[in-house]
């Protein structure tokens, strides 16, 4: 029986069918970060952080995403091209040729929590070949007490081989990357992919089905943040949207910027133990919190550096998507635990690529629920495998490619929190103005910033003829007026000086909206149907 230890706990992974002797279990992100780079697998930046390049991917494979399917999955899991189902008995045979593999290779194991709030806590033990992939693991979950860790018990089990090629034709996979999870074994198998997000995204997809079919807690895609008055507010949106940038403000207690639940109680807690920002263009002056939390311990992914580790935040020649991880504790102003009560405003950021959409609106309950349920925004260059360019796309609940349910099922959740809560709902452009993508220029996140300060501050006052426009395609209200605001920017149209052009853009953004909810039609009532563009192009 293969046994190691740390301390006086020892563990056996003979369950898992390995026999390796040469496992490293719950080493110290200083341990791992030596031994990436004595193994030449990475770089020390400048700053102190541990630089690494992923491979081949760098981005997520959704393609490559699958859900076992059988009789706890079957009924329960909305199938489809997002959640694409894997026979179980090849599951079991693709598990042992992994395992068989990783009994040759250097192991390194780490035993974590998910899930802040100690009600719904979840163990994760995490299994990697890679020891820069074990450091991501201790950043981004959530790091158990000695006293936690003497008493571990694992629920999840995470069983990531970076190296491991499959074989489509015999292990039943779309090429050789996979990211498989099975709900009855209580485990996800990651294979021939070195990006690390896979890892986080796998176990917020589990809970995704977990919280809501067993718990009756909405996960939510979303970062989240709390004001001196103890008020919550929540961004949802996809990767390159804002979320962790926006929800990192100075003024405001970061509680987590990727992966949260609303519990039945009305509090919201982070799933997670860090934060996983993308870099491209990344500023000490815009976004110094983020800057400052790239130091040791942290790690960068797919950067660009110089021969004395300095970092070119602006050369994508890798990728667009560039990443840090960092544990939670590299951000000073964090609410601890990270839970927060009293949830006031909800945001959904959209990177518009079409440009047609105001900076900032306020929605009414049946906009909030269509738009939830649409999730409109770009996919942005780098982000999925593929993706080389912004390509505007429909996300169900800002996060359909972790979404084992129904997408109705998750809006129904959210439209009973709004309605018990009482929050404001805004719809929050962070993507172009002026023009489309190629003729525009991105929103500046200072104004973006502003207008989310004068929402969470009440500047933008209450919603009347004299305060609001109703735009005339969409329907939305958008402000008049903001502090901090130039008047011309808050009216999309006014930016574009080309009134034809802009109707033209607005209506075909308008009719791709009422073309992808032709899907949830027959889930949704007439007052959610009309809270989506009412306006066809003529």
């Amino acid at each position: 029986m293969s046994t190691f230890a740390t301390g006086t706990k020892s563990i056996s992974l003979s369950e898992y069918g390995l026999t390796n002797e040469n496992v490293h279990y719950q080493l110290s992100p200083q341990e791992l970060h030596q031994r990436t780079l004595d193994a030449n697998l990475g770089r020390e930046a400048k700053s102190g952080a541990l630089a690494v390049n992923t491979g081949e991917f760098t981005g997520r494979a959704p393609q490559d995403r699958f859900i076992v399917k059988d009789a706890l999955t079957e009924d329960k899991v909305w199938w489809g091209p997002v959640n694409k189902p894997f026979d179980a008995g090849k599951f079991d045979a693709l598990y042992d040729k992994v395992i068989a593999y990783l009994n040759d290779k250097e192991l390194f194991v780490r035993d974590s929590f998910v899930c802040a709030d100690q009600k719904y806590r979840m163990g994760v033990r995490v299994i990697n070949e890679y020891p820069w992939s074990n450091h991501f693991a201790y950043n981004m979950f959530i790091r158990p007490s000695a006293e936690e860790l003497s008493e571990f018990e694992a629920d999840w089990t995470v069983v990531n081989a970076p190296g491991f090629l499959a074989n489509p034709e015999e292990d039943g996979t779309r090429q050789h990357n996979f990211a498989i999870l099975n709900f009855s074994r209580k485990m996800v198998l990651i294979g021939g992919t070195g990006y690390t997000g896979e890892i986080k995204k796998s176990i917020f997809s589990a809970l995704n089905f977990i919280l809501p079919v067993f718990r009756d807690t909405l996960p939510m895609h979303c970062s989240a943040n709390v004001g001196a008055d103890g008020d919550t507010a929540i961004f949802f949106g996809l990767s390159g949207t804002g979320k962790t940038t926006l929800s990192t403000d100075p003024s405001r207690k970061l509680i987590g910027d990727d992966e949260h639940g609303w519990t039945a109680e009305n509090t919201v807690f982070n799933f997670e133990g860090g934060c996983y920002a993308k870099v491209i263009n990344l500023s000490g002056e815009n976004e110094p919190e983020i800057y400052g939390a790239i130091k040791k311990g942290a790690i960068l992914e797919n950067v660009i550096m110089d021969d004395d580790g300095v970092v070119d935040f602006s050369d994508a020649q890798i990728t667009q998507n560039t990443r840090v991880s960092y544990p939670i504790y590299h951000i000073e102003n964090r609410q601890e635990p990270s839970i927060g009560e009293n949830p006031k405003h909800i945001f959904f950021l959209t990177a518009d690529a079409f440009g047609v959409l105001p900076p900032i609106s306020r929605l009414t309950p049946a906009q909030a629920a269509y738009h939830f349920i649409s999730g409109y925004t770009a996919k942005v260059a780098g982000t999925e495998a593929g993706v080389n360019e912004p390509v505007p796309s429909f996300s169900a609940c800002f996060g359909a490619p972790f979404m084992p349910l129904h997408p109705t099922k998750y809006a129904e959740m959210l439209s009973k929190k709004m309605q018990e809560t009482g929050a404001n709902v805004w719809l929050v452009n962070t993507g172009w103005t002026g023009g489309p993508y190629g003729v525009g220029t991105r929103m500046k996140l200072k104004y973006t910033r502003a207008m989310i300060r004068a929402a969470l501050s009440g500047a933008l006052g209450l919603y009347t003829y004299d305060t609001y426009h109703i735009h005339s395609v969409f329907g939305v209200a958008q402000p008049r007026e903001c502090p901090g605001v130039p008047t011309e920017l808050l009216s999309p149209r006014t930016t574009w000086n080309d009134d034809k052009a802009y109707y033209d853009t607005a209506f075909k953004l308008s009719n791709a909206f009422r073309e992808n909810f032709r899907k949830f039609e027959s889930y949704a009532n007439e007052e959610i149907r009309r809270g989506g563009p009412q306006r066809y192009a003529y």
